[in-house]
C-alpha cells in the first residue's frame, strides 16, 4: 500500500486562493485585459491566462475549489499517535543502535514494518512536520545523571530551602564557576558568501582566568551579583583553578555586603565537598550549604550567566591576558546593575522563590 505525501494547502490557504480566482471571473466578464488583472491580484500572467481558459470552458464552477490535492495520508491520527509513541522511545529501541538520531529515512522505514505502507522521504518529512516534529540539536545530558534524584531535589529539597530562609531571612545564593583562555569563543558574523571569515587568534597558550559567580536571591529585593576572579599564568606550582580560600572568601565579602545569612546552593565539585571546605563552613554559622544533584546544570542560574557572558568576547581578537581580565571584569560589572536581568537567571531554572498558593 502506498502512503502518499498528502499535505497540499490548509483551509486557509485554499479559501484565500478561491477569492482570488472568483475575482479573477469578475474581471474576466467585465472583458478586463490579462496584464491588468495580474497586476491587480498580484499574480502572474500566466496564472490569468490558464483561468481564463478553464472559466470559458466550464464558467464560474470550472475555478472553484475542489479540496486538498494529492492523496489524503493513510495515517490517521490514532496511528500518528502511535508512531510518536515509537519516536519518543528513540531509535536504538528499534534497532538503530549505532546512534542516537531520526531520519526522515529510518522514520520511512519504521512506517513501513509497523504499518506496512510504502511512502517517500519527502512524504515522512511533511508527515512529521504535520505532527509537530521539526530537526533540532538534540540536548545531551550525562548517562551518569539521575532523573529522579533531580526530580527529588526540585520537588523535597527546594521546598524545605523556602522556609528555611524564610525563617531565618537568609538570601539563597547559587554559585558555580568558569574559566575563559585567550582563544575565544566562535560567533556568527557577516562574510562573503561562499567564503568563510578568518579571524586570527593566539596559537599558544597565555594563560588562563578562573571566576567564581554568586547570584543572591531574597523576595521583595533586586537580585545581587558577587563574583571573584583569578588568573594563572602557567608558572610551575602554581594552581590552576579555584581553592577553598579563594570560594570561602567570596562568601564572606557577600555576607559583608548582603548583612544576612547565606543559604549557598552548589554543585558537587570536589573544592566544595572537601574536608578544609568543610571545616570552613562549619565556623561560619550564618552558612548554609546545599548541594545540588550530580550532573544538573539547569538548577543553576549561574550557568545562564554564564552562557550570557561568553556570548560577549565572541571572535576577540588576540589579546593579553590582561586586556580579557578588564573585559571580563567590565561585562560583569554592568550585569551587577542589571537586576532584570539576574532575576531571569533564576526564573530560567524553573524555581520559584515564593510558594505556590
Amino acid at each position: 500500500m502506498r502512503c502518499p505525501d498528502g499535505g497540499g494547502l490548509t483551509a486557509e490557504q485554499r479559501r484565500r486562493r478561491e477569492e482570488v480566482r472568483m475575482r479573477a471571473v469578475d474581471l474576466f466578464e467585465e472583458d478586463g485585459k490579462v496584464p491588468c488583472i495580474a497586476r491587480e491580484l498580484r499574480v502572474s500572467e500566466k496564472s490569468v491566462h490558464q483561468w481564463r481558459r478553464s472559466w470559458r470552458t466550464g464558467g464560474r464552477e470550472a475555478l472553484r475549489s475542489k479540496g486538498p490535492s494529492g492523496y489524503d495520508c493513510r495515517l490517521g491520527p490514532h496511528l500518528q499517535a502511535k508512531l510518536a509513541t515509537w519516536l519518543e522511545e528513540g531509535p536504538a529501541a528499534h534497532g538503530w543502535t549505532d546512534d542516537q538520531v531520526w531520519t526522515a529515512a529510518r522514520v520511512r522505514a519504521l512506517i513501513g514494518r509497523k504499518f506496512h505502507l510504502s511512502c517517500s522521504v519527502s512524504g515522512v518529512t511533511r508527515l512529521l512536520h504535520r505532527m509537530g516534529y521539526s530537526v533540532q540539536v538534540p540536548d545531551g545530558p550525562a548517562a551518569e545523571r539521575d532523573e529522579e534524584a533531580v526530580a527529588t531535589w526540585r520537588e523535597v529539597t527546594w521546598q524545605e530551602i523556602k522556609p528555611l530562609r524564610a525563617a531565618t531571612g537568609a538570601f539563597i545564593c547559587s554559585e558555580d564557576e568558569a574559566g575563559m583562555t585567550g582563544r575565544p569563543p566562535k560567533g556568527r558574523t557577516w562574510g562573503r558568501r561562499g567564503i568563510t571569515p578568518r579571524i586570527k587568534v593566539p596559537g599558544r597558550g597565555r594563560g588562563r582566568l578562573s571566576v567564581a559567580g554568586l547570584l543572591c536571591y531574597r523576595p521583595g529585593l533586586p537580585a545581587r551579583l558577587c563574583y571573584r576572579l583569578r588568573r594563572h599564568t602557567g608558572r610551575k606550582g602554581e594552581r590552576r583553578s579555584l581553592s577553598e580560600t579563594d570560594y570561602i572568601r567570596l562568601l564572606d565579602g557577600a555576607h559583608q555586603l548582603l548583612k544576612a545569612p547565606l543559604i549557598v546552593v552548589w554543585d558537587r565539585l570536589s573544592t566544595h565537598t572537601s574536608k578544609a571546605m568543610q571545616v570552613l563552613v562549619a565556623a561560619r554559622g550564618w552558612l548554609t550549604v546545599v548541594l545540588l544533584p550530580g550532573y544538573a546544570p539547569e538548577l543553576n542560574p549561574v550557568e545562564g550567566l554564564w552562557a550570557h557572558i561568553k556570548r560577549s568576547p565572541a571572535n576577540l581578537a588576540a589579546r593579553a591576558l590582561s586586556e580579557l581580565e578588564t573585559l571580563l571584569r567590565r561585562r560583569l560589572k554592568a550585569l551587577q546593575y542589571r537586576h532584570r536581568i539576574l532575576g531571569g537567571f533564576l526564573a530560567g531554572t524553573g524555581l520559584a522563590l515564593e510558594r505556590p498558593n
